[in-house]
């Protein structure tokens, strides 16, 4: 059994306890996660299985697509609607929706943050949270995120009773974004605390809400007989790489991991990123330019070495 199983995440889980399920569900230990999901936050999780676990950092990298709330008037300790409440100020006079939108504007593009104290990063060997729970501060290390959009997509709505305002958004981004983060510093560039209150996440790893299965989805295909239905091949995960076919003769060479001259390909120097060597129809191989010999590619991760 080899593929990628677009899961369906519901609320409630981890990532690894979605793993940990779909092992017993499929009867392999061959299960991955091709990028983390919070328990609060529901959507699709892509899960690799047999072969498709050597594609799973590939995956990661790929840009996501999300929808949540952004809350102004308070924020909280992990930056979302679970954390407790460490500061507060009334929202008196409502935003209009031409100062939100303005502001979400300069959100696009290269943006710098600085991860939540509640989250899987390390530092100095023990992850954030660690500290967080732990009730100790440390310095966290500001990271790169690209925002390909970030709109709004509902009209704010004001809270009286709580002093609040609130509206969804839809942002498209790239690895490595706290879309928690996010929303706290739009909150902060508008003048007020706030907080994530409300996450889905509709595509990661190339894989969209239209082909997400649920847990109980693929317990009742295993039943049947038809897990095939709801599996998706390797190679669709790794259509944003350059294709290459592979005559019989070179497949020979790269099933061996063989380094190969660019010139075969029609080829020159400075190519960009990782190559797909497909054999058969079948993804075999992942190859890049040689950092030191000149004019040849070498194996960045081996798929297949047969077929």
């Amino acid at each position: 059994m080899d593929g990628i199983l677009p899961l369906w995440k519901e609320r409630g889980m981890t990532s690894h306890d979605c793993v940990f399920k779909l092992r017993k569900i499929l009867q392999t230990k061959k299960v991955g996660h091709g990028g983390t999901l919070d328990p609060d936050v529901d959507g699709v999780l892509p899960i690799c299985i047999g072969k498709g676990t050597k594609v799973i950092e590939y995956l990661q990298d790929n840009g996501k697509i999300y929808e949540g709330e952004i809350t102004l008037g308070f924020s909280t300790t992990t930056e979302d609607a679970s954390g407790e409440v460490v500061d507060q100020k009334p929202v008196a006079i409502p935003l209009t929706e031409a100062e939100i939108d303005q502001m979400m504007a300069t959100f696009i593009g290269t943006i710098v943050q600085v991860p939540p104290m509640y989250s899987a990063v390390k530092v100095n060997g023990k992850r954030l949270y660690e500290y967080a729970r732990a009730g100790e501060s440390v310095e966290r290390p500001k990271r790169q995120a690209e925002i390909e959009s970030f709109e709004r997509i509902t009209a704010p709505v004001f809270h009286e009773a709580t002093q609040t305002q609130s509206w969804r958004f839809r942002v498209a981004c790239g690895k490595g974004t706290y879309v928690r983060t996010l929303a706290v510093d739009l909150g902060a560039k508008l003048g007020y605390p706030a907080h994530m209150s409300d996450l889905t996440r509709l595509a990661s790893g190339g894989f969209t809400v239209g082909q997400a299965v649920t847990l109980a989805q693929v317990s009742e295909l295993m039943e049947k007989g038809q897990i095939q239905q709801a599996l998706r091949p390797i190679e669709e995960a790794m259509s944003a790489f350059p294709r290459i076919d592979l005559s019989d003769a070179d497949w020979q060479k790269v099933k061996n991991g063989q380094l190969m001259p660019l010139k075969n390909f029609g080829l020159k120097e400075n190519v960009p990123g990782l190559l797909a060597f497909f054999y058969q129809d079948q993804l075999v191989s992942l190859y890049a330019q040689h950092p030191e010999k000149k004019g040849l590619l070498k194996p960045s991760k081996v798929i297949r070495n047969e077929v």
